[in-house]
């Protein structure tokens, strides 16, 4: 599914009550900025979720209460599916494919 047609869906949702919070592009930092030599910084390893959003009412999106993270995915890049393990291992959050 497109990012476009999931804001869209995910914002009647909002509406009708079901999900609460929604946020897009949200930035994760999955490690921090090091430095690697004279004047040298490698940048922080970020991950920005397409969206994330907190249940209200307990069905098709999940539990109430839960916070969920998705990410609408084309196709899934060597790097994408590295950031994806990172937050599992870091954060401890099951990114979402739509």
């Amino acid at each position: 599914m497109r990012e476009a047609d999931r804001f869209v869906l995910l914002s009647a949702a909002q509406d009708a009550g079901e999900i609460t919070e929604l946020r897009c592009q949200v930035r994760f930092v999955l490690a921090p900025a090091v430095d690697i030599g004279e004047k040298r910084k490698k940048p922080a390893l970020r991950y920005f979720a397409d969206f994330v959003y907190v249940v209200v009412k307990t069905g098709a999106y999940g539990e109430a209460g839960q916070t969920i993270v998705e990410d609408s995915k084309g196709c899934q890049t060597r790097a994408y599916r590295d950031r994806k393990h990172l937050m599992k291992t870091v954060h401890g959050i099951t990114i979402r494919e739509v």
